[in-house]
């Protein structure tokens, strides 16, 4: 039997939670197709199945890249052009015409199709009335990732909005939590963090000191992870085996 001297202390109350944005808050797999297949028939090409895959695994592969320290934001998305480019039987240029290409014919393709998920207003509200305070920490450049926030209507709903380029450092960098935490004045036990991308966000958060649940759009998994959303219409329920 336990006794009052040896009892487990109580967990930290939850105070806040963060968000991840793409994926999470901003439906950036959407908007990367649909911004695929314009710019490909802007150049004259048809969009595939396999060729989109192609695309998001290109993403991935120079987004972990710059993550990781290994080239800088201009160069990763180069290195999806370059990796994209032969499979639809176009040059490969240099180095300013690859950011002409970018910026001049994928990027503004993708900005048109930017769009938040629909259970996000839900979630805010939430929040709102459970009185649990909101930030986002998420890896890419302040100007687009405000954009976005602004592009899906949530400027000024979703408090301190903290961003890998302007930190210096990206998620799952311990830093980047701790920097998100500090910005509310709060430890990091008192949060918790939202992700899509269960490496980076779940198991990056939870190495930090915060709690940490995987929103799990796509079903993709690990589905034996603990702390799982389909929905952010499931972070009620969530919330109250937590707090």
């Amino acid at each position: 039997m336990t006794g009052p001297d040896t009892a487990r202390p109580a967990a930290p109350v939850l105070r806040a939670v963060v968000f991840d944005l793409d994926g999470t808050l901003f439906d950036h797999p959407s908007a990367a197709r649909a911004g695929l297949r314009a710019w490909v028939a802007a150049l004259g090409r048809t969009s595939t199945a396999e060729l989109e895959a192609a695309w998001l695994r290109a993403e991935e592969r120079w987004f972990r890249a710059w993550r990781e320290g290994e080239v800088d934001f201009a160069e990763q998305r180069r290195g999806r052009l370059r990796d994209v480019l032969p499979l639809l039987e176009l040059p490969v240029g240099d180095d300013d015409a690859l950011d002409a290409l970018f910026t001049g014919g994928f990027l503004p393709a993708y900005e048109r199709a930017w769009a938040g998920y629909d259970d996000i207003d839900v979630a805010l509200e939430l929040l709102r009335e459970s009185g649990l305070r909101t930030a986002v920490l998420t890896n890419g450049p302040g100007d687009q990732q405000n954009a976005k926030i602004a592009a899906i209507g949530l400027t000024g709903r979703l408090g301190p909005v903290l961003t890998a380029v302007e930190l210096g450092f990206a998620k799952p960098d311990p830093r980047a939590f701790h920097a998100v935490c500090e910005s509310l004045g709060l430890a990091p036990a008192e949060v918790l963090y939202v992700g899509d991308d269960h490496e980076v966000d779940v198991l990056g958060a939870r190495a930090a000191g915060l709690r940490a649940v995987h929103l799990d759009r796509t079903g993709a998994g690990p589905l034996d992870e603990s702390s799982r959303l389909e929905s952010l219409h499931d972070l009620a329920a969530h919330l109250r085996d937590v707090r």
